[in-house]
């Protein structure tokens, strides 16, 4: 099970890595992964949003997030799965995206 752990907290940190380009905030402080869910062959499903259903980056972004995570060694096969239920809003950034957006 360490492994497992191990690799989700790798698996966070490749995520912030990605950013949406007209918020200069990554993904994760944005609140815009929802899940990471690791089966026991250690392959990644990954439950994600948007800020919104007409993001201009959706054909760019989720696709950046696989590769990225694909890339981790350990972690078998990646799988994005976008979700628009709930919808995303400012509440589910972090601390430190309120900070860095001037919200707090």
């Amino acid at each position: 099970m360490q492994a497992i752990q191990e690799l989700q907290e790798k698996a966070i940190q490749v995520i912030k890595t990605c950013y949406d380009p007209e918020i200069p905030v990554d993904i994760w402080e944005l609140g815009l992964i929802y899940e990471l869910k690791f089966d026991l062959e250690k392959n990644l499903t990954v439950i994600m949003t948007l800020t919104s259903p007409m993001c201009p980056v959706a054909g760019i972004l989720p696709p950046e997030v696989e590769n990225k995570l694909q890339a981790i060694p350990g972690i078998g096969k990646v799988k994005i799965e976008l979700v628009w239920n709930p919808p995303w809003d400012m509440s589910m950034m972090s601390e430190v995206a309120k900070v860095e957006l001037g919200f707090m």
